[in-house]
């Protein structure tokens, strides 16, 4: 067992800090860690204390009132910051610990995980240890909330009889914590007037101003989803419209996603790297429908549809890249136009963010063609078909480009977010197919400045209106695409093929991301929509077909398993993509493997950076949130996809959600507080009262959920539907559930002799369980501060041993709160990534942290920003260097001891980044007040938490 089960991560501690406590409260509108808030522990009397007499007020903040920008031209100042601030202090990497106080007893379980985890497990299921997922930041510090104070919901009464563990099950039913996606965004309404320069003429060249920081903060709201609902329907109705973020509410559910993102079995991650440009094509496919005319005689008009939204009120990235565009070097042969829109204000003195507007970029210049084109929401199907109809008309080509640059989210959110228009949600991929539609113009290639959208089904929809799709199966960083030199490229040659220009797209893109974002994964794949109409499908609905038949057949795990091991794609957003190839070859059956074969051949260039099992397309799966199940059905029925996809992904949905109902829903910690719970010395005593394991509870707890009548639930908008397409009758939902569920008492460690607390399975049980991650709290004196989780515990003679040493991790001597997002491994190589919540120059991020094989000890990589006040499901591209001088302050949430999210509050001193600064680990000042415990999430996303264990 211990051969296949994870290794956790080995921290080498430096020392001890000097302190810990919390500083200034920062006014969010809910918490700053992914988990939320951590609902009970198990009783500890020695650790119990009073309430909270008068602390927690809040303090009146004011808003910042941001930084100087300094302006520069468009001309000279479009190049990539210089590669010194993205330059890593030297000595960083460090050696593996050949001992110390952290490591256990000799023995495999101090390595690295080896191939061998990737391996389908013969009696486990989640030795490739799903990694927790990350949550929004929420707003800086010292700027007031937006519709919340802080983010403390009132609970409702307490519920009696069983119908408690009903309601807590329907409460975890679509996706845990999902409906707090993480959400990138927000954005200020500043005026921008004085920005503006409506005196330029036409063909100057622009003055500028930089945007390196921001004076919008970004929320993240969150509300009670208990209080007012009196049975499991109404609850479920409040959970899909709302989110939690008290302890006793959130944890049921999975916050994180815990995506390990090992390899193809046997052999580890597959890197899917390519230099190699595939110009075959499958006999049968539809004749391209641009023709190049050769010899350079090529006429290409390129539209960029720019919807600035925050990326460009924040960060200034949309003036960044018409920089770029500027820099380059074509002729008329190429036309570049731009259409501006959906940003509350432009980082330079020419772009109205009043109103739309047409551009050129030509000889350099960037040059007005449409003053006024109306205030139009740019995910308007209507607005994009209007600028695709102007630039047909006014720069007539043989070959035409089209390029969506904003957010975006793939096959259920689409592209894009308009700040201006927050209501009006994002343009869907039926949305899109409109726009291209009645844009009457057949491209040459469709690009996707934007994240997550290199989706079969965004390619299949496509197909109709374009030759190739160029997109990124990952969220970009915000650096974005480099388009001076593919421009400039273009310009030297006008007839390069499709596939070359797509090959330099993607190169340069990685090239410049590994310069400034080296911390984010990167992918970019050239895809021939041609090809992909003529040969997936048909593999495509043979491969659904074989999912539902598993279903059927009660193979859930099988399907379960599978997903869970695939490579996971902006796993923190739930957006639930996974790579189609890597999650078909996980099937192990003939029709995933006809599936990833067609699906590869029709990926003609992919570009994954470091990222392993990322072949170029990926699919929707439900697993983390549930309640975009009907969404994705809809969507499928706009665009024409088989009908056998949808009924798969309804099929596998409706047994995971009777799974989460059935054992109880109710597997967060128990209340540390409340009276009559076990001691943290207490063994062999269940952590939950409501998931007992019995049958007859099991049986009980499903009958009453499955004898819901899901369509008629009222205020859920038939968010439900997918339940009415289950594959198994009640009776066989109820046999299955009882013969693949885990219980609460499952997971109690046992106190050693030597101080130590064990973990004992069977190895039937083991191989229900998806991931493991570590949380630790610490007591300073008036409450609980979450230092967040992390992989950190391992494996000796076939039992988990805890740590719990009272180390944590540091960054420039300091204790911070982080949180562990993904965990990769290739062969003898591996790669964590986690985040730190702080404040970038008084604007609140996340920290990106790195850990490798060069760098055990782990280093900052970049911040980014998030979404807030839930105005869009689609995903931001933001990923920045720290710069020499920048201010940190480090943050954390903070529980009461009567079980309550009070507020996020900094932590420690604030720190000047430098070259010297040092991620690493520290003992806590007192290890006594350090409290830890351990999450498991199984094969449904339910999550089960251990009793608290005191340090040793």
């Amino acid at each position: 067992m211990s051969e296949n089960a994870p290794k956790g991560r080995r921290r080498k501690v430096t020392g001890t800090a000097s302190g810990l406590q919390h500083g200034e409260q920062v006014h969010t509108s809910g918490p700053v860690g992914t988990q939320g808030a951590q609902t009970g522990r198990p009783q500890s009397p020695q650790q119990a204390r009073p309430g909270n007499q008068g602390y927690g007020g809040t303090r009146p903040q004011q808003r910042p009132t941001g930084q100087t920008q300094s302006s520069y031209p468009f001309g000279n100042a479009a190049q990539r910051p210089s590669g010194n601030t993205m330059q890593r202090p030297s000595g960083t990497t460090s050696q593996r610990p050949a001992g110390g106080s952290t490591q256990r007893p000799s023995g495999t379980a101090s390595q690295r995980p080896t191939g061998n985890t990737a391996q389908r497990p013969s009696g486990s299921a989640y030795q490739t240890q799903r990694p927790s997922a990350s949550r929004p930041t929420g707003s800086g510090s010292m700027i007031p909330p937006v519709g919340g104070s802080g983010g403390n919901s009132n609970r409702g009464g307490s519920r009696s009889g069983c119908l408690l563990p009903i309601i807590a099950a329907v409460v975890l039913l679509l996706g845990g914590g999902g409906m707090l996606s993480s959400l990138f965004g927000g954005g200020s309404d500043q005026s921008v007037s004085g920005l503006l320069n409506q005196g330029i003429q036409q063909s100057q060249t622009l003055p500028v101003q930089s945007s390196s920081s921001s004076s919008q903060s970004w929320t993240d709201q969150t509300s009670s989803v208990l209080s007012g609902a009196e049975d499991p329907m109404s609850l479920l109705s409040s959970y899909l419209s709302g989110s939690s973020s008290s302890l006793s509410s959130v944890l049921g559910g999975s916050w994180l996603s815990n995506s390990s993102n090992a390899a193809l079995s046997g052999s580890g991650g597959v890197h899917t790297d390519s230099t190699r440009l595939n110009t075959s094509v499958a006999a049968g496919s539809r004749e391209k429908y641009t023709q190049l005319l050769g010899n350079g005689r090529d006429v290409v008009t390129i539209m960029v549809y720019m919807c600035g939204t925050d990326l460009e009120s924040r960060s200034g990235m949309a003036t960044r890249d018409i920089q770029e565009m500027l820099k380059a070097s074509f002729d008329d042969h190429v036309q570049l136009i731009l259409y501006t829109g959906g940003c509350s204000r432009w980082a330079n003195n020419s772009i109205s963010s009043s109103v739309n507007q047409i551009w050129q970029v030509k000889d350099g210049h960037f040059q007005n063609l449409v003053r006024d084109d109306g205030s139009k929401a740019m995910t308007n199907p209507s607005t994009l078909s209007s600028f695709i109809q102007y630039g047909r008309k006014n720069f007539p080509a043989n070959r035409y480009m089209l390029i969506f640059w904003d957010h975006g989210s793939g096959s259920v959110a689409g592209y894009g977010y308009d700040e201006k228009y927050s209501s009006g949600g994002s343009m869907t991929l039926a949305g899109i197919s409109t726009a291209l539609k009645n844009g009457g113009v057949q491209f040459d290639a469709i690009g996707f400045d934007a994240c997550l959208m290199a989706t079969v089904e965004n390619a299949l929809m496509l197909s109709e209106y374009a030759d190739y799709m160029i997109a990124s199966e990952e969220t970009e960083p915000g650096v974005g695409w480099y388009y001076t030199n593919w421009l400039s490229a273009l310009g030297q040659n006008p007839s390069m093929t499709t596939l070359e220009l797509g090959k330099q797209i993607a190169d340069d893109f990685v090239a410049a991301c590994q310069q400034q974002a080296r911390g984010q994964d990167t992918t970019l794949s050239v895809v021939d929509l041609a090809e992909v109409s003529h040969t997936v499908p048909g593999p495509l609905a043979a491969f659904s077909r074989s999912v539902t038949s598993l279903v059927k057949e009660k193979e859930y795990k099988t399907v379960s398993d599978a997903r869970t091991l695939s490579r996971e794609f902006a796993p923190s957003s739930k957006v639930d993509q996974v790579d189609l190839v890597d999650f078909a070859l996980k099937m192990e059956n003939q029709e995933g493997k006809a599936l990833a074969e067609a699906a590869r051949s029709a990926v003609k260039y992919n570009r994954s950076g470091s990222m392993t099992n990322a072949y170029g397309l990926s699919v929707f799966f439900p697993y983390r949130k549930l309640s975009n199940v009907d969404k994705a059905v809809n969507t499928y029925k706009q665009i024409g996809m088989d009908d056998s996809f949808s009924e798969a992904i309804r099929a596998f949905a409706s047994v995971q959600v009777s799974g989460q109902a059935a054992t109880g829903g109710y597997t967060s910690m128990p209340s540390i507080f409340s009276s009559g719970m076990p001691s943290v010395f207490s063994s062999g005593t269940s952590s939950s009262s409501s998931s007992s394991g019995s049958g007859d509870l099991i049986s009980g707890l499903l009958s009453s959920f499955l004898g819901g009548d899901m369509s008629s639930m009222s205020g859920l908008g038939g968010t439900l539907d997918f339940f009415s397409g289950r594959v198994l009758s009640d009776a066989e939902t109820i046999e299955y559930v009882q013969n693949h569920h885990l219980s609460a008492s499952d997971f109690v460690f046992d106190a050693m002799e030597d101080g130590s607390y064990t973990l004992s399975l069977l190895p039937e049980q083991w191989a229900l369980v998806h991931s493991i991650d570590q949380n630790v709290f610490y007591d300073d004196g008036q409450g609980y501060m979450d230092l967040g989780l992390d992989n950190v515990y391992e494996f000796e003679n076939g039992r988990m041993v805890a740590v719990n040493d009272g180390a944590w991790m540091s960054i420039g001597n300091q204790i911070v709160s982080y949180y562990r997002l993904t965990t990769d491994t290739d062969g003898d190589q591996w790669r964590t990534t986690g985040y730190v919540p702080a404040l970038l120059n008084d604007m609140q991020c996340q920290l990106l942290i790195v850990f490798d094989n060069e760098h055990e000890d782990g280093e900052i990589v970049g911040a980014r920003f998030d979404y807030t006040q839930g105005e869009t499901e689609t995903v931001a591209k933001n990923l920045l260097p720290l710069e020499a001088g920048d201010k940190l302050q480090f943050l954390c949430d903070y529980y009461t001891y009567d079980n309550q999210y009070q507020a996020s509050y900094t932590m420690g001193e604030p720190l000047i980044y430098s070259d010297e600064v040092k991620v690493g680990a520290m003992y806590l000042p007192d290890k006594s007040k350090a409290l830890t415990t351990y999450r498991f999430t199984d094969l449904y996303d339910q999550v089960y938490w251990s009793q608290i264990l005191p340090a040793v």
